[in-house]
């Protein structure tokens, strides 16, 4: 998937420099021409670094420093500065900010290609490690690994059938809301729920016997009684 930069105030002609090198990475650049369009942009979810400048005539701002701030309370995008202002008060003060680095322009263009890269590079990771975060459901010591599709009860790995698990998990994710008969089978089988009393009621049994230590008490999967299953 190709990656979005966005540029807000090309006050050092930061576009003209990096746009080819850009395009040979498949890199797509966008430049916004206001505040307002910078924000949309960002809010839109598609930008995957900012490009920006402390020298700023933007209403609002005193300058870039304030800009960076406000970015950084709403996105966790890396923002690279490219910047004439090269004292280190600017740099301190932008890092401190937010900017996640500070460039002084006039460098090498290979080298801001080569620092958006690494940037890239690990936002990419971040977001992917906190996805599959996302993806790691917990209820007490019960413990649904969905990316490694493994379930785990008091630190031991627990073998579940894939009906098994796409049920238990469906009532995790769904945790402390009873899920009816029919709702659990159209869920997993993507059938209508005729007759699916005694299925599900089987595979819920043999989910209890693998992940409660007393099946007749359970401490995860419990039935209400005349609705349905819930997990918590």
């Amino acid at each position: 998937m190709s990656k979005n930069i966005l540029v807000y105030n090309n006050s050092t002609g930061i576009v003209e420099i990096m746009s080819p090198l850009f395009a040979g990475e498949g890199l797509q650049m966008y430049v916004a021409r206001n505040y307002r369009e910078m924000l949309d942009a960002l809010d839109e979810g598609d930008i995957h670094l900012m490009i920006t400048d402390v020298k700023m005539h933007q209403k609002g701002f005193v300058n870039g420093i304030e800009l960076i701030s406000a970015i950084r309370k709403r996105s966790s995008v890396p923002i690279i500065v490219v910047s004439a202002e090269g004292s280190e008060s600017s740099k301190i003060m932008a890092l401190n900010a937010g900017a996640d680095d500070y460039i002084v322009a006039g460098c090498n263009p290979l080298e801001i290609l080569a620092r958006v890269k690494s940037h890239l590079r690990r936002y990419t990771q971040l977001v992917n490690v906190c996805a599959n975060i996302d993806r790691i459901y917990q209820v007490g010591e019960l413990v649904i690994d969905d990316v490694r599709r493994k379930v785990s009860v008091d630190g031991k790995e627990v073998k579940l059938t894939p009906i098994e698990y796409k049920i238990l998990r469906l009532l995790v994710q769904e945790r402390g809301k009873v899920l009816s008969i029919a709702q659990i089978y159209e869920s997993i089988w993507h059938m209508q729920a005729i007759g699916a009393d005694n299925t599900i009621a089987v595979h819920i049994r043999h989910i209890r016997e693998k992940i409660e230590s007393n099946p007749k008490e359970p401490r995860y999967l419990k039935v209400v009684w005349g609705t349905g299953y819930k997990v918590g």
